[in-house]
């Protein structure tokens, strides 16, 4: 398992923190969030048109803190399981969600052989 953050860094529908992963080997961004008290983590790709979702450096959250929201075109996303939740990205599916559990006041991720750990000519 890989550190993301310590605990205390996402605070429930606030800042998000962001990581890279890689995937096929290319370098990809990816962030960290908490919804409903839960850590959770996805690829920051919106599904409607590959740009990052964040409207500010760390900022995903709408203004409710209900939705993931893509700054480009809008597109919502529910931040439990990154599901389409309305907007640009209706019917392209959802963001990808990566695995990521939680002990010792840090927030760790898991890779899955989709996402992986970038490689030491990557970092």
């Amino acid at each position: 398992m890989i550190e993301v953050c310590r605990s205390e860094a996402l605070a429930n529908g606030g800042r998000g923190v962001r990581f890279e992963v890689s995937v096929g080997g290319r370098r990809v961004p990816a962030f960290a969030v908490r919804f409903g008290g839960v850590a959770r983590a996805y690829l920051n790709r919106c599904a409607h048109v590959a740009m990052e979702l964040d409207w500010q450096p760390g900022e995903f959250f709408d203004f409710d803190a209900e939705h993931l929201v893509c700054a480009t075109h809008g597109a919502l996303y529910d931040p439990a399981t990154g599901a389409c939740a309305g907007g640009a990205c209706a019917g392209r599916g959802g963001l990808r969600p990566l695995d990521v559990t939680e002990h010792d006041g840090r927030v760790w991720w898991r890779p899955d052989g989709y996402a992986e750990p970038l490689g030491m000519d990557e970092r």
